[in-house]
């Protein structure tokens, strides 16, 4: 079928909370019953409900998941599937109901403090503001529209199915019923805060229009400022009797200066108990008088050019001592803003202070710099590579001016050292002759013990020409 054709919204009926409000300093808010009048207007609600619908119609409800809406909703139910006095249309067979959580009431916190707390508190919601006002520990007016806000857009999605019945029934609350009806039909905060609370088990019904498909309410809301306006005149009719009983004319405008006498209205924030903040804060006095320095500044909108010294409160700082003491978190001599800038010359930075690539002076002269690179010898080195890119002899690094020739000269004057039987570095060669290896750290291929002097220099032939081959090539 789609979209219903009626949405009826219900608040539950009189509960034990509305007949004693200190119940709810030991008992759940989610767990407070039904009186027996409320029982018996719950009943009544049903039967009223059966009067509206139609034989053909359908019906699905939704309800708060607190007791008192799910008794109201079973005493509902009760009398509109009772064939007494005569048999109803409506089964319960053929009914859905729905538990919804985003329909419960508003939070106030658990249990509740005592009732003066509550009044007060009360008081304080009316001057704060009825929609914005956070219960401590629980929810504000707008945290409610915002989960209803989630369930209007689920129930419309539910609207497109074809076979939603025709008839829906919310079971609810009173602050939850017109927080439904504002966001569905855009109440501004203002006449929301305006409206006054809807009565037990009173219906609001929402009938969708054939035309446009739109919902109107039946319903005229009650608001406040239309209950002060009646017992104004209600008043001013009661005055106006009594001054003519005694035979004397009314004075003109009294009314309205007896509304025009000023309120003076309570004060709920800052420290209505006297405040005691400053015992344990001390305010700093220089601080305070820059800051207040600086307010005046502003007012006077700086029409008097200022100098730059009192520009800001952190140019007219002390500059830091190079000695201090320990760091304080009321030390402001870290801070880098109150230290001056140092001085530079430029003309002594274009003659001899040599810059960096920047144009950053350095303030290093060329003659500590040449100071510098005679004591740092400047020496770079080259590799020889190796037979495989490894062994023993890979990666050996050597001097930059120890050149290839030169490496070449002492390996043919150390071989002819060697022929000519000449100790080198203080030992006897034949005392290390059968540990030598040669550059690559391979062992030499004639390794005899036996063989004499002859042989050993072949063998230091043979290696400098291995050497020779391989120094300088590239594998």
């Amino acid at each position: 079928m789609g979209r219903p054709r009626l949405i009826i919204l219900i608040r539950h009926a009189q509960s034990e909370g509305n007949k004693n409000r200190e119940i709810h300093q030991t008992i759940p808010d989610h767990r407070v019953k039904l009186t027996q009048e409320g029982w018996q207007q719950a009943r009544d609600a049903g039967r009223r409900l059966r009067s509206m619908l139609r034989p053909d119609d359908t019906l699905q409800f939704y309800t708060s998941p607190y007791r008192r809406t799910r008794e109201t909703t079973e005493g509902i139910l009760e009398t509109l599937t009772s064939d007494d006095p005569d048999p109803s249309p409506f089964k319960r067979d053929n009914m859905k109901v729905y538990e919804e959580p985003r329909l419960r009431e508003q939070d106030f916190g658990n249990f509740q403090p005592c009732s003066a707390e509550m009044e007060r508190m009360w008081q304080e919601r009316a001057d704060y503001g009825h929609f914005f006002y956070r219960i401590p520990n629980g929810e504000s007016a707008a945290d409610a529209y915002d989960r209803v806000s989630g369930f209007n857009e689920s129930l419309w999605r539910q609207f497109g199915d074809d076979d939603f019945p025709s008839v829906c029934v919310l079971v609810t609350h009173g602050l939850m019923s017109r927080v439904f009806l504002m966001k569905w039909y855009h109440f501004s905060v203002e006449y929301f805060e305006d409206l006054r609370n809807v009565n037990h088990c009173e219906f609001l019904i929402m009938e969708k229009q054939k035309d446009s498909g739109k919902y109107d309410l039946k319903n005229k809301l009650r608001t406040w400022s239309e209950l002060r306006r009646e017992r104004a005149a209600i008043k001013a009719k009661e005055e106006d009797k009594e001054l003519t009983d005694i035979g004397k004319e009314k004075e003109p405008n009294k009314l309205e200066r007896q509304n025009s006498t000023p309120i003076v209205p309570r004060k709920w924030g800052g420290c209505p108990q006297g405040c005691n903040h400053g015992k344990n804060f001390k305010i700093r006095r220089d601080l305070a008088e820059l800051r207040q320095h600086d307010e005046n500044s502003a007012k006077n909108g700086f029409a008097h050019v200022v100098p730059e010294v009192n520009g800001t409160i952190a140019s007219r700082r002390t500059p830091a001592k190079k000695v201090q003491g320990p760091n304080n978190s009321d030390d402001d001599s870290d801070d880098p803003r109150s230290r001056p800038a140092p001085h530079i010359d430029v003309t002594k930075a274009q003659e001899e202070v040599v810059s960096s690539p920047d144009g950053t002076p350095s303030f290093i002269t060329i003659e500590d710099r040449l100071r510098n690179a005679l004591k740092t010898p400047q020496k770079s080195t080259f590799l020889h590579t190796g037979r495989d890119f490894g062994g023993t002899y890979s990666g050996h690094a050597s001097e930059e001016e120890f050149s290839e020739n030169d490496a070449r000269e002492r390996l043919a004057a150390r071989a002819a050292r060697v022929k000519n039987g000449e100790r080198i570095n203080g030992r006897d060669p034949s005392a290390t002759r059968h540990a030598h290896a040669n550059r690559l750290g391979d062992a030499p291929n004639n390794s005899d013990q036996g063989s004499d002097g002859d042989n050993e220099a072949e063998d230091l032939d043979k290696a400098e020409k291995e050497d020779r081959s391989i120094r300088g090539s590239v594998y």
